[in-house]
Parts: structure tokens; sequence; C-alpha cells
């Protein structure tokens, strides 16, 4: 009887401990404070609409170079460090929606792969946030930078692979979904990540890091943001 019992209180439980592992995992609060930031930036200094947004997270957020990279377009950089994919999702009412962007270019997916989560993952989070995104605006135009081959993450690299490969395909089956290939011109002649393109953490890049993937998103860029 007292065996039967506990399986009941167990089954009973099993659901409560998943939604519990789920809202750890779908915790968004670290970067309450920085999507605050913005919006009080937002106040002071209203950010014309129209903007080509670059979101998601340190790759971009470190991109401080925006405007004169793209000085041909409006450009606006909402970046926050450490973030995945699904945080930028999760916020799109606070710092997507208002700007009315006339483009999105998205940079995500190291951070997903090294907290666990599958490639698989990786494609189902990107199509979250696009769905999200074209819930506010159903024709904004959409580019995916491709998960780059960090020397820190180097042991990430089969699924780095996999989550690119994944989200190219599921990109062209897609209206106004691109897939920006920066992972293949960064790897060396032997297939492996490179040290040239980053400083010294191995993670995020230096200047000749941005130059190259300048000259793969710029075409896009000028095609989707005038």
């Amino acid at each position: 009887m007292k065996t039967l019992r506990n399986l009941l209180l167990f089954l009973l439980l099993c659901p409560l401990l998943a939604a519990a592992r789920d809202n750890r995992k779908n915790d968004h609060a670290p970067w309450n404070a920085e999507i605050a930031a913005f919006q009080a930036s937002d106040r002071v200094r209203p950010p014309a609409p129209g903007a080509v947004l670059f979101i998601g997270s340190s790759s971009i957020r470190l991109w401080t170079s925006l405007a004169a990279d793209f000085p041909e377009v409006h450009t606006l950089n909402r970046g926050f460090g450490g973030s995945k994919i699904a945080d930028s999702t999760y916020f799109v009412d606070r710092i997507v929606a208002p700007y009315r962007p006339r483009a999105i270019v998205m940079y995500a997916g190291d951070n997903d792969l090294e907290a666990g989560n599958p490639p698989q993952q990786v494609r189902d989070d990107f199509a979250a946030f696009v769905r999200k995104a074209r819930a506010v605006d159903p024709g904004v135009p959409i580019a995916f930078i491709a998960i780059k081959p960090s020397m820190a993450r180097q042991a990430l690299l089969p699924k780095i692979r996999e989550a690119n490969a994944l989200v190219r395909d599921w990109a062209t089956t897609q209206r106004q979904v691109a897939y920006l290939d920066i992972f293949t011109p960064m790897l060396g002649k032997d297939g492996q990540p490179q040290d040239k393109w980053f400083v010294q953490d191995g993670l995020h890049m230096n200047r000749t890091g941005y130059e190259l993937w300048i000259g793969i998103v710029r075409p896009w860029v000028d095609v989707h943001g005038r």
C-alpha cells in the first residue's frame, strides 16, 4: 500500500518538477537590467523607425562599429551578452516591436549549444523568433548569421556544423529568411577554427573577424535595409 501511495505521489509531482525545470531553462531574468537600459536610452533618444536591427548575443553587443561598417543604412544594435536565441524571442515586444525595423540581423547560438541545447533546438528557437517577429511585422526580412567556429568552443564544432545546416535548410523554405554563411570562410584549410579572427579569449572576435563578417553581411543589408 505504501509503495502504491508513493507511486501516485511521484506521478502527481512529475509535471510540477518538469515545469520547474522548464522555468529554470527559460529564465530570462538575468537580462532584465540590460533590456531596461535599452528602454531607458530609447526614452531619452528614441531611435528612428526603419533601422536594420542587429540583435543577439555578445558578437552583436561588441559590434560597436555598426554605423561605420554599414554607412548606407541606419543600424541599431540590441545585442546582449551571454544571451540565447530564446532570450531575444522573449524580449521581442521590448527590443524589436518598438523600432519597426526595416530588416533584422540575428547572431546567436553559441551560448545555446554551450548550455547543452541540441542543434535541433537552435533551429526551432530561431524559427520561434521569426514567428514572433513576424507577428509584429509579417513582411520583415530576417537574416541569421551562422554560428561561428571559435577557438574557445572547438569541442562544439560538430554540433555547430549540424545547427548551422539545420538553420540553413529551414531558411530555404521560408520567405525573406536568409542564412549568412560566415562559418565556412572562418575555417582553416584543415577545417578547424583559426585564431586569427579572435581576441585573446578565443571566443570574441577582433577587427579582422568583423571585417570578414561585414563582407558577407553587407550585400544582404544593402538589399533589405534601404
